[in-house]
Order: C-alpha cells, then structure tokens, then sequence
C-alpha cells in the first residue's frame, strides 16, 4: 500500500516550501513544486498524483484555473484551490471547474489536512456512485490519521472480525477499518465476490475451491452454500 502522492503548484516558493514541508510532516509523498502552468502540468503527466494543490494565481499566461481544466479534462483528479485574494471574475472561472475545495492564504495545517482529507473522501464517493461495473483499481482508506492508497490487485480477502473490517493483502499486511462489510462491498470493483456472509475475496486470488472452503495464499476461508454458484459461474466466465 502507497502513501497519497500529492503535488503541489505555487509560484511563492517560500510558501510552496511550507506546504511540502506540512505535507512530509503528516505523511504524505510529496513531489518538488511546479510554479507555472507548463511545470504543472508536466508534473501531473508525468508523476500522476493522487491530489493537485493548485494556487489559482499563477505567473504566465495561463494560471491555476487553466491546469485546472486540464486536469478535469484528462485525468481522474481532484484539486483543491489556493487563494489570497482574487477578483469577482476569477471566482467566478474558478467556480466554473467544481472545485472539491478552496484554501484562503494564510491557512493552519490542520486546515491543510483537513482540505485534502474532505476532498479524497469526496472524489471516493462520487466513485462508489457511478454505475456498477465501472472499472476502478485502487481505493483509500483511512489509517489514523492519513488515508491511504490500497490497489485492489493487492487485496487477497476482506473479513469480518467482531466490529472490524480487516484487509488482507498480497504483502501480507492486514489493516483494520471500522466499516461495515456491506458499506465496504459497494466501493470494489468486479473482481470481488462474497462467499460468505463474514468475507468477500478477490477471484484473482484464489488458489483452490472445494466443497465448504476456497484456499488464497496460506489462507483456508469458509465458502458458504448460497453463494457457491455465483463464485463459479464468475470464475468461468
């Protein structure tokens, strides 16, 4: 699992230097500044960050608002605004991209956090709600106090353990999430199946399937009547 990769695009470099440096400090990967338009979206292309901090007032020709339709325009995204002061017709551009959310200069750092914790959680549910087989490939969860990146290859199972949700992984990992199962079950993509009422698996996974159980790596899971047919009718598809 990755740590949310975030670039940041501001042409004060002394407050751009902050901004990474309070980003390092809450755990987050954080690639060097882009200040003009261009560097920000070569960044973007090249890096493919998770989050775009993205000052509106940028040197040059084109400013924040232009990457910022950019952004939307190629890539899966969400940014959030910095702003000191701007003008009645600049809002109005900006309102224009939808932004996830807005920074007003000065700002804490736990407005920081808070900003970019709100928008991924915001970006993730608009995923969870777009039509079922849309093909998605990672998912963040929260962890403390950061959320983090999980790609669905890397997920062996899902089960329920007392009032835990517990996430086991290829690295043989296992993290703990207090979520239901059933809330869980709607933000996986169709390589997931349940096969009992307690677990969901990965079918790219599964090493064997017998009568009352399937094996995935050095695990035995219980494979329930109700749900035997829908598992192999998947698995034959």
């Amino acid at each position: 699992m990755n740590k949310v990769k975030i670039a940041v695009v501001e042409d004060e470099l002394i407050i751009a230097d902050n901004i990474c440096s309070s980003l390092e400090s809450l755990g987050y990967q954080v690639f060097e500044p882009a200040i003009t338009f261009t560097e920000g979206k070569n960044l973007v292309d090249k890096e493919r960050p998770d989050i775009v901090i993205l000052d509106i007032n940028l040197s040059g020709r084109k400013d924040g608002i232009d990457l910022a339709h950019y952004i939307k325009e190629n890539y899966d995204i969400p940014f959030i605004f910095l702003t000191a002061h701007a003008d009645k017709a600049t809002i109005e551009r900006a309102k224009k991209v939808n932004p996830p959310a807005y920074l007003v200069k000065p700002f804490r750092e736990e407005e920081l956090y808070t900003s970019i914790e709100v928008a991924i959680f915001n970006h993730e549910q608009n995923k969870a709600n777009q039509p079922q087989g849309s093909r998605k490939q990672f998912i963040y969860i929260k962890q403390k106090n950061q959320f983090l990146k999980l790609r669905f290859e890397d997920i062996l199972f899902l089960k329920v353990e007392h009032v835990y949700l517990d996430i086991y992984t290829v690295q043989g990992e296992k993290h703990m999430l207090r979520e239901s199962l059933n809330d869980f079950e709607t933000k996986l993509n169709e390589d997931f199946i349940r096969i009992h009422r307690s677990c969901i698996v990965n079918v790219n996974h599964i090493d064997l399937i017998e009568s009352q159980a399937i094996k995935i790596a050095s695990y035995e899971l219980p494979l329930a009547r109700k749900y035997r047919t829908s598992l192999m009718e998947k698995i034959e598809r």
